[in-house]
């Protein structure tokens, strides 16, 4: 195994325990802003009790973050006759770019909340630093999945996740 090779296998191995470390952690209640109505909330207040919720975190300049949440959203009527859920997005973009959230969300026909974390304090709070990220929060309110990236069709294991917590 060549030097880098073994750097690789070294980071990775010591950034495992903290990704699992983060998942089942309370949500944080870092302050973000509903894009729709300008007010800020707590993160933890977006989440409904009880209740299962998708989020992805994304940006307006990221292609795949679009590509999935489109995808996503195609999917959704469907979904929600399988599971009984929440979706939402957070976008990770400065709080200059607010009114570019906002006219892509409407011109897409969002109809799911999305709001934004401009200084990226929600997104320091959950330990990532790149987008498409995506979690699900469980009913008692816990992360209980984060995945990073996003691949063609990645959307299906990550709803097949979301089943089997809305099931439970």
């Amino acid at each position: 195994m060549n030097i880098l090779n073994k750097a690789l296998t070294i980071l990775v191995a010591a950034s495992l325990p903290a990704f699992a470390a983060s998942a089942q952690d309370a949500l944080p209640s870092t302050p973000v802003k509903d894009v729709s109505t300008g007010k800020k909330v707590a993160f933890n207040e977006t989440i409904s009790p009880g209740k299962v919720t998708l989020v992805s975190f994304w940006a307006t300049w990221c292609v795949p973050c679009k590509k999935e949440i489109k995808n996503i959203r195609e999917r959704l009527p469907q979904w929600h006759k399988e599971a009984d859920f929440n979706y939402m997005t957070v976008s990770i973009d400065e709080s200059r770019a607010e009114g570019l959230v906002r006219s892509y969300a409407k011109a897409q026909g969002w109809d799911f909340p999305y709001y934004i974390d401009p200084n990226k304090d929600l997104s320091r709070s959950l330990n990532f630093q790149n987008v498409p990220f995506t979690i699900i929060v469980d009913k008692s309110g816990k992360v209980a999945y984060m995945h990073a990236g996003y691949e063609e069709g990645g959307e299906i294991d990550v709803f097949a996740k979301v089943k089997e917590l809305a099931s439970k």
